[in-house]
Order: C-alpha cells, then sequence, then structure tokens
C-alpha cells in the first residue's frame, strides 16, 4: 500500500532526525555547550517534525477510508474502461496500492481512473 509506504518513509526519517539531534547533544564540545536559543530552536524543528508525521498518518488514514466509500458507491453500477473495450456491472472492488479496481460480474478487473464511465445499472 503506497500511503503505508509513505508512513514508513516518513518514520524512517523521523527516526533519523531524532537520532541526529541526540547525537549532537551527546557529542558537543563541554567547553562551548550549545546556546540556549539553539537548544529551544532544535526542541521547535522536533516538534514541527513530530507534527507532520501525525498530520500526514491521520490524511493517510482520510483518503483510505474514502477510497474505500468510493468503492461501496460502485458496487452494482455499469463501468465501461477508459479504452472502450470493457464494459460490466461492478461486482466488487479491490482497493490496491494503484488505487481502485472494479472486478465485473464475470471477473474481469478494470482499473478505475481517468476516462472510466460509471453510470446507474440498466
Amino acid at each position: 500500500n503506497q500511503a503505508s509506504q509513505q508512513t514508513s518513509k516518513t518514520a524512517v526519517d523521523y527516526q533519523s532526525f531524532l537520532k541526529l539531534l541526540i547525537a549532537e547533544m551527546k557529542n558537543q564540545d563541554p567547553t562551548k555547550p550549545m546556546d540556549s536559543t539553539q537548544y529551544v530552536a532544535q526542541l521547535a524543528t522536533f516538534s514541527q517534525v513530530e507534527q507532520s508525521v501525525q498530520t500526514n498518518t491521520k490524511l493517510d488514514q482520510i483518503m483510505q477510508s474514502s477510497a474505500l466509500s468510493q468503492a461501496d458507491a460502485l458496487i452494482g453500477r455499469s463501468i465501461t474502461s477508459a479504452d472502450g473495450k470493457t464494459i460490466g456491472t461492478v461486482a466488487s472492488v479491490t482497493l490496491s496500492s494503484n488505487g481502485l479496481i472494479a472486478v465485473l460480474q464475470d471477473g474481469t478487473k478494470v482499473p478505475v481512473g481517468a476516462g472510466v464511465s460509471i453510470k446507474p445499472a440498466s
């Protein structure tokens, strides 16, 4: 799933940031400790990174929920593929990393995207 891959990548970047910050604080020169304003600035940056990670996670959850709602609305409707070669009634819908895939009553799979026509079943 693309959303979970993105979240995983963000988590790795977040962990890397934390490791660098901790290493910098541990290895600072005791004769020239970090200026308190620099420390506050780094804590603010840390907080912003943490908030960004949480926001991205919530947005991914909203996008998945929206895609599932769209999928539910397709079942029982007539769909025509973008090239016009495949026409049928949607029996089920699969949410994949590439988006929604409509599965027709005959088992044919149609990616739902630009150029696909969807209308009430006749």
